[in-house]
């Protein structure tokens, strides 16, 4: 299927992700304030975020190299149950050492967007679907969606604060993880649910399915960027900026949620809004030249003279930093050989998430720095990244973005 309306397939895709991101929305947040409430050290706060990321990581280069032979809906279930497992652990456990393990499971994610294995899992199974405009414009929605449920999840995590003022034997918040025990299970299901047709397509024997050809070197060079950028990015996950939030300013879980449920709701609109930008300048200029003033908006933040005015900077970094992600999805299918596509999105994927947890542990050590000082590096280190992306391609033309200049 080229075109509209979405497959069966690809709309139990995109059911399955919003549950997810649901409970990711609401833990991100969640786990932040915890962490806070537990008067962790920076570098444990550190240790347990980094944890997390790592944890995606490792997973997500399972998935690049196994998922295809054992199968794309048993993983994809699988990893469903082990985020079900997750939310009974950090319910019931606060001992560092056992949230760390499970942690490395690779099942729960800091962000709602790019969510580790299950990631991969999906752009493999909806890239062959679209093609051109088509695709970018699907990447928006596959990450518009993510987006919105996170968003009613962030909002959602002011649930505890809410039933402690009518019930005074209400759960701590730390019981609330709780709540990825159904979100997960639902999306076991719908996973369960999915046709053969999501499947890897059959490969001549003794040719590797993970194996890159014609697509190394391009493969390679945008995993160097991308690791680059997502390094930057480990230093501000959203359970750090919560935490960031809750220690400078001493904002309640209520509000925290609904400063990321706002955020939420730009990340929604931006995505919708970048394909049709990359449609009009293209894929490469929309994602450099919105992502090089986000960064601007970035190291600013800490240096608010009050909360509203740091709040507005965060709106206005993610109003542009995020238009990038479904840019930068399509771009890789697009670059990449069609029958490497499947590789190309799992290894630029895994880079993301290799180097993403090392971004977290300086982090938690930088702030010895002071408290906003991972920020200030976060955007130092992604506008390396752009413009490094910017001397290395924008050389390089798409034959479909060609097409549509002659076709205008």
């Amino acid at each position: 299927m080229k075109g509209s309306p979405l497959s069966r397939d690809a709309r139990l895709v995109l059911a399955a992700q919003a549950v997810r991101a649901f409970g990711y929305g609401f833990a991100a947040v969640l786990l932040g304030v915890v962490l806070a409430d537990r008067h962790l050290t920076g570098f444990q706060v550190g240790l347990v975020v980094t944890s997390v990321i790592a944890g995606t990581a490792l997973a997500s280069v399972f998935i690049a190299r196994y998922a295809d032979d054992i199968g794309r809906r048993r993983c994809y279930v699988i990893l469903y149950l082990l985020l079900a497992a997750t939310g009974v652990v950090f319910a019931l456990v606060d001992q560092i050492w056992v949230m760390v393990g499970v942690a490395l499971l690779g099942a729960l994610s800091t962000e709602v967007v790019e969510s580790g294995p299950f990631t991969s899992l999906e752009q493999a199974m909806l890239a062959t679907e679209l093609s051109g405009r088509a695709r970018t414009r699907g990447f928006g929605i596959y990450n518009a969606v993510a987006t919105a449920a996170g968003a009613l999840g962030a909002l959602a995590v002011g649930l505890p604060e809410l039933a402690r003022s009518f019930w005074s034997d209400a759960p701590g918040d730390a019981a609330w993880f709780f709540v990825l025990v159904p979100a997960a299970l639902a999306g076991a299901a719908i996973a369960a649910s999915l046709s053969a047709d999501v499947e890897a397509p059959a490969r001549a024997p003794g040719v590797h399915r993970s194996r890159l050809n014609k697509s190394r070197r391009t493969v390679f060079r945008l995993s160097g960027l991308f690791a680059l950028d997502s390094f930057g990015g480990g230093f501000v996950v959203q359970a750090f900026l919560a935490y960031w939030l809750t220690e400078k300013y001493n904002t309640s879980v209520a509000t925290v949620g609904f400063i990321f449920f706002g955020v939420a709701l730009i990340q929604t609109a931006s995505f919708l809004i970048a394909p049709r930008l990359a449609e009009r300048f293209g894929l490469l200029h929309t994602m450099v030249f919105t992502h090089l003033p986000s960064n601007v908006f970035l190291m600013l933040i800490p240096f608010a003279p009050t909360f509203s005015i740091a709040v507005a900077f965060l709106f206005a970094r993610t109003a542009l930093s995020q238009m990038d992600v479904p840019t930068r999805q399509a771009y890789v299918m697009a670059l990449v050989e069609p029958d490497e596509r499947t590789p190309a999105a799992a290894y630029t994927n895994t880079a993301r998430y290799l180097t993403r947890p090392l971004g977290a542990v300086f982090a938690g050590a930088v702030q010895s720095i002071g408290l906003g000082a991972p920020l200030v590096i976060a955007g130092t280190i992604k506008s390396v990244y752009d413009l490094a992306l910017w001397r290395w391609f924008s050389h390089v033309t798409i034959p479909e973005e060609e097409s549509s200049d002659m076709k205008s």
